[in-house]
């Protein structure tokens, strides 16, 4: 396998990654947005405040976008099986 091949698996890799991670990673940091302002106007500093509701939106997104997350991976794994006797050579 050639260096540029290399390169570009490693590219598709990590794009799918980012892709796959993306809906989580923004819920997370959208509701800690969200809660961390709603402390800072209330002056109410409990920790689980700011944890439960990430928990639970993240599990939501995680539910609901789960399907879709497991679709690309799938695709991505079966177009790296089905590629692997030529990039072995």
């Amino acid at each position: 396998m050639s260096l540029d091949g290399l390169l570009a698996l490693g590219r598709e890799a990590m794009a799918v990654a980012g892709l796959v991670a993306l809906p989580i990673l923004a819920t997370a940091l959208a509701v800690g947005v969200v809660v961390g302002l709603f402390q800072v106007l209330t002056q109410v500093q409990e920790a689980t405040l700011s944890f439960v509701p990430k928990m639970l939106a993240v599990a939501a997104v995680a539910v609901l976008v789960g399907p879709w997350m497991t679709q690309r991976l799938l695709s991505f794994t079966a177009g790296l099986l089905r590629a692997l006797p030529e990039l072995v050579r």
